[in-house]
């Protein structure tokens, strides 16, 4: 679609903001900026080129490039096909988004849980409030060994050594010797067990994926 004829839709559509309420979550913003930034996020999110957004759009590179730099507010229609094209509703390009803080875990603040008479210790290094992914740093003692905890099905752990040399066990599999910055991944929601066999404390640092379902 050229340039001209994605103006001469914009004229004959009803605009964005007769159609849609302002955000009611306290925050004042442009609605051009927040749409322009929305759909710069979005496009990069999907590795998507302006050229390569334009032609799965039906929407102009010019037209795109004005909306990202928040120079031009789109029809409900030109909306629609850049939701579509990108693969996510409408909402997602309008709503305001609140920028996310940096959170500092100071290590001798932390909290951790310790087990085995605090042979084994994880520390959660993800917020507890947020549903998704875990992240976990797990400190073991000298030749200890600890039997994971088994997720829900599906979960899936990535497991990176910091230090030490740890036997990672995984039901049905060969035991698998980890030195400093190997890592594994395996199926979360079977038997495993980690068993530091080296002279120091060994440090983990764990991810826990959830089921796809829950992604």
């Amino acid at each position: 679609m050229a340039d001209h004829d994605a103006g001469r839709e914009m004229r004959d559509e009803p605009a964005l903001s007769q159609d849609f309420p302002a955000p009611k979550n306290g925050r004042v913003t442009s609605l051009p900026a927040t749409v322009g930034a929305n759909l710069r996020r979005l496009r990069a999110r999907s590795g998507l080129s302006l050229e390569k957004l334009a032609a799965i759009s039906g929407v102009s590179r010019g037209m795109i490039g004005r909306i990202e730099m928040g120079r031009s507010t789109p029809t409900v229609g030109l909306l629609s096909q850049l939701a579509d094209a990108l693969d996510v509703q409408i909402v997602s390009l309008i709503t305001v988004r609140d920028v996310p803080t940096a959170s500092v875990l100071r290590h001798g603040g932390s909290t951790t849980i310790a087990a085995s008479d605090g042979k084994f210790v994880t520390r959660p290094l993800s917020r507890r409030h947020l549903a998704g992914v875990e992240f976990f740093e797990i400190t073991i003692a000298p030749a200890h060994l600890e039997e994971g905890a088994r997720r829900e099905s599906g979960t899936v752990a990535h497991v990176v050594v910091a230090s030490g040399v740890v036997v990672v066990t995984v039901a049905g599999e060969q035991p698998t010797t980890l030195a400093a910055r190997d890592a594994i991944i395996f199926p979360a929601d079977v038997a495993h067990s980690y068993h530091n066999v080296g002279d120091d404390e060994a440090i983990l640092y764990v991810t826990l994926s959830p089921p796809a379902s829950h992604a």
